[in-house]
C-alpha cells in the first residue's frame, strides 16, 4: 500500500478545500492516486449535498455584480443555512461565480416552470414551423418539437445551464459541490440581470 505523506494530503486539501481527515482517508482508499482520490472526495460531497438539501435556508446574501463598462448588471440572491457560512469567503465567492455567469449566460428562469408559458408557446410555434418547412412528416414534428423545448429549457433555465467557468458541469452540479464543501444547504433563490439598452 502506497504511503500518505503529509504533501500529499496537503495539496488534495488545496486542490479540493476538503478537510483534512477526509483527505487523508480518500488517499488511502485511493492507495495515493491524486485523480481517484478527488473523485472520491466529489461523490462524498455529493452524497452529503443530497443528505443537506431539505434543510432551511433563511440567511444568505444579495449579491451584486456589475460587468466593466457598467453597462451589464446582475442582482443575486443567494442563500444558505447560517450567517456564519453567509460571510465565509467560499460562500462569497460562489455568489460572485453564479452572477458572473448569469452576466455571461443569460439565462430567462431558475427552473423550467420559472418560464412563461407565453414564451414556451412562442418557442414551441416557432420549432414547429420550422420542422413543417423542413419537410419533416405531420405525425412526428409534435415528438421533435418536445425535444426541442426540452433542449430549449436546458439552454434557458440556470440550473440546468452549463457553468461557463467548467462547461462539464451544470449548475445544479456546481450548487451540490458548494453544498459538499460548505457544509450547509444552499439555494439560488432569485436574480435579476440588467442590460443598458434591452
Amino acid at each position: 500500500m502506497a504511503e500518505i505523506t503529509a504533501a500529499m494530503v496537503k495539496e488534495l486539501r488545496e486542490a479540493t478545500g476538503s478537510g483534512i481527515m477526509d483527505c487523508k482517508r480518500v488517499l488511502g482508499e485511493a492507495e495515493g492516486n491524486m485523480e481517484k482520490a478527488v473523485e472520491l472526495l466529489r461523490k462524498k460531497g455529493l452524497a452529503k449535498a443530497q443528505k443537506r438539501a431539505g434543510r432551511s435556508t433563511s440567511e444568505g446574501v444579495i449579491y451584486s455584480y456589475i460587468h466593466t463598462g457598467a453597462k451589464l448588471g446582475v442582482l443575486l440572491e443567494v442563500n444558505c443555512e447560517s450567517d456564519f457560512v453567509a460571510k465565509t469567503d467560499d460562500f462569497i465567492e460562489f455568489a460572485k461565480n453564479i452572477a458572473m455567469h448569469v452576466a455571461a449566460a443569460n439565462p430567462i428562469g431558475l427552473n423550467p416552470e420559472d418560464i412563461s408559458e407565453d414564451i414556451i408557446a412562442k418557442e414551441r410555434e416557432i420549432f414547429r414551423a420550422q420542422m413543417l418547412e423542413e419537410g419533416k412528416p405531420e405525425n412526428i414534428v409534435d415528438k421533435i418539437v418536445d425535444g426541442k423545448i426540452q433542449k430549449y429549457y436546458k439552454e434557458v433555465c440556470l440550473m440546468s445551464q452549463q457553468y461557463v467557468k467548467d462547461p462539464q458541469k451544470t449548475i445544479s452540479e456546481i450548487v451540490k459541490e458548494t453544498i459538499g464543501k460548505i457544509g450547509e444547504n444552499i439555494q439560488i433563490k432569485r436574480f435579476v440581470r440588467f442590460q443598458i439598452g434591452e
